[in-house]
């Protein structure tokens, strides 16, 4: 394959570090939000660039950042046709394998919004704000499954489905 993307990088060098990426790094990550989590923390939030060191080191800087940026928004679409549940099931699993106090995760994610530097820099403004608003309701269903938990509430159910 000899084709060259709009900045001159050749493709096979960033399908190669798309596939390292992928096998190397991303098979690990349980769930796409764990991979745009992972990928959003490559980038530079001044400038937009993503760096990561070992993908630099063997395919180049420019195939990299190409690399980079490909899996986060092919990770990021993916998540964009997740139903609420499993981003629910996905935010819980990320949480979950931070290591810190859930409660604590969540409400510093409802509190500060860090979930906004996840979007990718090409997103659309509309996919941006479907994002963020799934993000905030899988946040509040769990916030309330929590305080369920404690007794505090009644735990959140998901609409039934006619003729269920």
């Amino acid at each position: 394959m000899t084709g060259i993307e709009s900045n001159g990088v050749k493709e096979p060098g960033v399908e190669r570090a798309m596939r390292d990426l992928e096998n190397r790094t991303l098979a690990r990550l349980n769930g796409d939000l764990s991979k745009v989590v992972y990928l959003s923390a490559t980038r530079d939030y001044n400038t937009g660039e993503y760096r990561h060191e070992g993908l630099e080191q063997r395919f180049g800087s420019a195939a990299a950042q190409f690399a980079l940026a490909r899996c986060h928004q092919a990770a990021f679409q993916n998540l964009l046709e997740c139903d609420l549940g499993s981003v629910v099931a996905q935010l819980t699993a990320y949480i979950e394998s931070t290591g810190a106090g859930k409660e604590r995760v969540l409400e510093s994610w409802r509190q500060l919004e860090a979930y906004r530097v996840l979007i990718p820099v090409t997103c659309d403004s509309l996919s941006g704000d479907f994002f963020i608003s799934n993000i905030k309701i899988a946040l509040e269903i769990l916030r309330l499954d929590m305080a369920a938990a404690r007794g505090d509430s009644p735990a959140w159910q998901p609409p039934r489905s006619p003729g269920q």
